[in-house]
Parts: structure tokens; C-alpha cells; sequence
């Protein structure tokens, strides 16, 4: 059996969602063919790193490229529109048609099977991130024949948007937590002083994101401050692109760049791209998480802390599911509002304690087992239908629940 992981995306933000499956795979199933599928030298690098954990795995590790006479213009384009993830795909269909499954994070790759003949093959998907919004359980999301899921919350939202069939998808839990372990990621150290740290992490979306509407007014806020620290960790994408667009609701916006003054700052630490960013390492640091609708709020809730939401203008967000997160603590609607709504945040904190736990516990399954291999396991039951699974392939279940406890 042959079974791909693609990783064909601008950046490595997904990459964490499912290589810690196919290392897994790889080493408790010498019988399978595991390749890795990577079309840039940033996803070699994130996927080496974290094979480093995991010094017996077996991956084939295979190398996709655009052709040239089309790269230079898809390099160019796609810092407006994301047509290099496309041109990829056709470009190498035929290099994934002897695969038996492939597995991916994103939903693009479904155009092998829709529009570059790759009907038979087998498509799994494994998300990436665990967050609201309605982009997440839309139709694409029902037209893999396997879906591995972080927990309840995703699957009662998918059942409700008639997007899962019996048989064709399984609650996993959430793989990112197990390569997080595996890395031993540990709080950062990144300021000489004893000012509470805050963890800014606005997503990229051009509708959604409070960057536009607050962005340069909250780095100017804590540029000046003399009571916190500053971590600026916006999602990967949000200055991947000279402009992000939404097809959804037709918002074109551009990013635009951070000041000079706000980068040498010594009690601000700005990272719009690293593997930090994507790893956990910030959302492990910061003391309080000042965001809007990015799904890391629910890694930082690993460990509850307080959570300060900026809303960019979205009416009746109370009771829509799309923004179940701002709940978790104080919203500002005003920029006026943010030094009272962070002192709010901290001072508050107990009041918004039990809904972020219920919540962590709604959206992520712990079940006493690695999520890489439940997720191992989901595959192999799906592509097998009966499967003999010897006990002695899940290792390590005790030392991984002990870090989900203690955050890590």
C-alpha cells in the first residue's frame, strides 16, 4: 500500500496537522509506503525538524516543482492569488496516480479528483486547526472519503451541515498536540523584565481579521505601554500576500507593513513567519491572547489563561456559532476600549474559566491515546476495513496524557 502526505501550501502552518501521522505511520507500518509530498524548501526544513523526534520512522521523502516556464509567473500572481497551489497540482497529478490514499490538510488537493483525473484515488483529510469559522464546514468538507477529526465540536457541526457519512470519518483528536510534545516545546523566554506578556494574533482574513480595523493601533498601544510585553505572531498568511482577498464576501484588503520603531522595539517581539509562530512556541509563552477568529485561541487554551477579543465589526456574534471563541473573554469594539479591556481580561479571568474549559474539552478528544495514533489507526482501519492492531504500537499514552494536563 502506498499512502501520500502533500504539503503543497505558501507556507508551513499546516505542516504540524499531519506529519506527526505519517512519521507514526511509517514506523509502526514497515508494510506501507509513507511518502511525504513537499513543494518547498520551507516545508523540508519544518518536516526535518520534527523528524528529528522521530528517529525510526521510514518516510520516502518526494520533491514536486512547477515547470519552468510557468514558475515565474505563478510566483508573481501569487502574491495576490493563490494559483501556484494549482498549477502544482496538474502540473504533478501523474507522479500521485499510483498512491492508494492521499492524505492532506487543505481542500484544494480535492481538484486531483474533480479536474486532474485522479478519481480512484483515495482522499483523507485531516484539517488543520479547530476553530468557528463557517469556511470549515462548508461542502468541500464532505467530498473526502475520510476525515479525521480533533473532537465532538467539529463532528456535531459537520453532521449538522450534512457534510459526514457513516464510515467515512473517525474523532482522532488533535495531532498537532503529540508533534508539539514531541518537539518538548517549552515557554519561551524572549523579555528582560517581569511585565505580563501579550500574545496579538489576528488571523489573515480580509473580512474577518481585527488587523485592518485595530492592527497599527494596538502595536502603537503597547509600543508605548509600560505594563506589557508584546508578541505580534499573526497568522502565517496574513503578509504572505500584497493583498488578501475574500471571495466570500468580495473584501479586498492589503496588510500593508509593521514600523520600524514597533520592530526595534525591546518589549515587543515581532514574528510574521517562523516556525515559532506556528508551533505553539508563542501561544505556550504569553500570559493573555488578544485575537479574533484565528483557531489558535483554542491551542492557547491548552493551558486556560485570560483571552481578549478585538471585534472588526461583526454584528450578532453572540449567538453564532461562527464566533463561539469571543466568549472567552472581554470584546472591544472601539480602540478606545483596550487598555480598560485587557485589565478587564486579567481582573476576569475566573468569570470565563469554565466556559474555556468546556469548550477545550467540546473541541478537543482525549481519549487516553496519542492523537498521531489514532489517527494511524482511523487510516489504516478505513483503507483495510479489519485491521490486527498489536497492543505494543501504542506507546507512550500516559507520559502524553500527563502533558495535555499540565499544558504541555
Amino acid at each position: 500500500m502506498k499512502i501520500g502526505f502533500l504539503y503543497n501550501h505558501e507556507q508551513i502552518h499546516q505542516v504540524l496537522h499531519s506529519a506527526p501521522i505519517a512519521f507514526e505511520m511509517s514506523r509502526l507500518h514497515p508494510d506501507i509506503e509513507v511518502r511525504l509530498i513537499i513543494s518547498s524548501d520551507t516545508q523540508f526544513r519544518a518536516l526535518s525538524a520534527l523528524a528529528r523526534d522521530y528517529p525510526d520512522q521510514r518516510c520516502h521523502w518526494i520533491r514536486i516543482t512547477l515547470p519552468p516556464s510557468v514558475g515565474w509567473l505563478c510566483s508573481r500572481l501569487s502574491g495576490c492569488i493563490p494559483v501556484e497551489k494549482v498549477v502544482m497540482l496538474k502540473a504533478n497529478a501523474a507522479r500521485l496516480a499510483d498512491l492508494d490514499a492521499l492524505v492532506v490538510t487543505e481542500k484544494t488537493s480535492l481538484m486531483l479528483k474533480s479536474h486532474f483525473e485522479l478519481s480512484n484515488l483515495r482522499f483523507i483529510h485531516t484539517r488543520h486547526g479547530a476553530g468557528d469559522r463557517d469556511i470549515g464546514f462548508d461542502k468541500n468538507s464532505g467530498k473526502f472519503d475520510l476525515v479525521l477529526l480533533s473532537g465532538r465540536k467539529i463532528r456535531d457541526r459537520l453532521l449538522a451541515a450534512g457534510q459526514l457519512r457513516n464510515g467515512h470519518y473517525a474523532i482522532a483528536g488533535y495531532p498537532k498536540f503529540a508533534a508539539v510534545h514531541a518537539l518538548e516545546k517549552r515557554p519561551l523566554k524572549l523579555f528582560d523584565n517581569d511585565r505580563p506578556t501579550v500574545l496579538y494574533n489576528p488571523h489573515c482574513s480580509s473580512e474577518l481579521s481585527s488587523w485592518y480595523k485595530f492592527g497599527q493601533d494596538i502595536l502603537e498601544y503597547f509600543y508605548h505601554s509600560d505594563k506589557y510585553n508584546l508578541i505580534f505572531a499573526p497568522h502565517i498568511m496574513l503578509f504572505q500576500k500584497r493583498l488578501q482577498a475574500s471571495l466570500h464576501s468580495w473584501h479586498l484588503r492589503a496588510p500593508g507593513t509593521i514600523r520600524k520603531k514597533h520592530l526595534s522595539c525591546e518589549h515587543m517581539h515581532i514574528d510574521t513567519g517562523s516556525l515559532s509562530s506556528t508551533d505553539m512556541s508563542y501561544t505556550m509563552t504569553a500570559d493573555l491572547y488578544l485575537g479574533d477568529v484565528s483557531s489558535q485561541v483554542y491551542e492557547f487554551l491548552m493551558k486556560p489563561r485570560p483571552c481578549v477579543f478585538a471585534n472588526p465589526g461583526v454584528a450578532g456574534w453572540e449567538d453564532d456559532p461562527n464566533y463561539l471563541c469571543l466568549k472567552f473573554g472581554p470584546v472591544l469594539d472601539r480602540i478606545e476600549q483596550l487598555d480598560e479591556t485587557l485589565e478587564k481580561g486579567f481582573a476576569r479571568h475566573q468569570h470565563y474559566l469554565p466556559v474555556q474549559k468546556r469548550n477545550f474539552a467540546y473541541t478537543f478528544d482525549n481519549n487516553q491515546v496519542n492523537p498521531s495514533l489514532r489517527s494511524v489507526r482511523a487510516i489504516v482501519d478505513y483503507m483495510h476495513k479489519e485491521v490486527a492492531w498489536p497492543a505494543q504500537t501504542i506507546p507512550g499514552v500516559s507520559g502524553f496524557n500527563q502533558a495535555i494536563s499540565e499544558g504541555l
